[in-house]
């Protein structure tokens, strides 16, 4: 495995890390949770390409059992905050009726 995909934000000089879940934005740490450090990993997999709610869904729950909708939109709002207090704000995209993008 070629290991996780990199934030490459150069100006915000951040990384993230997959081991720790931790996103590092010189000179702070910010932890994330699981279901959001997957989704982070999703997005950065799929860097530039619109992933769907569904999609993400699948890939975060990967059971029979029912997730509601609602329960994505509260970890990427979680994920977004995050990310922002990072110096990472706007990093994940809405494409409404669509999905979300890392461009």
């Amino acid at each position: 495995s070629a290991g996780p995909p990199e934030i490459d934000n150069q100006k915000q000089n951040a990384e993230h890390r997959a081991d720790q879940h931790r996103i590092i934005c010189r000179p702070r740490r910010h932890t994330i949770q699981k279901n959001e450090y997957r989704i982070l990993l999703v997005l950065l997999r799929s860097r530039g390409q619109v992933v769907s709610r569904e999609r993400l869904m699948e890939q975060l729950w990967k059971s029979d059992s029912f997730v509601d909708e609602n329960t994505l939109t509260v970890n990427v709002n979680r994920l977004r905050r995050k990310l922002a207090s990072a110096g990472l704000d706007g990093f994940i995209t809405t494409k409404f009726g669509v999905g979300y993008l890392i461009d």
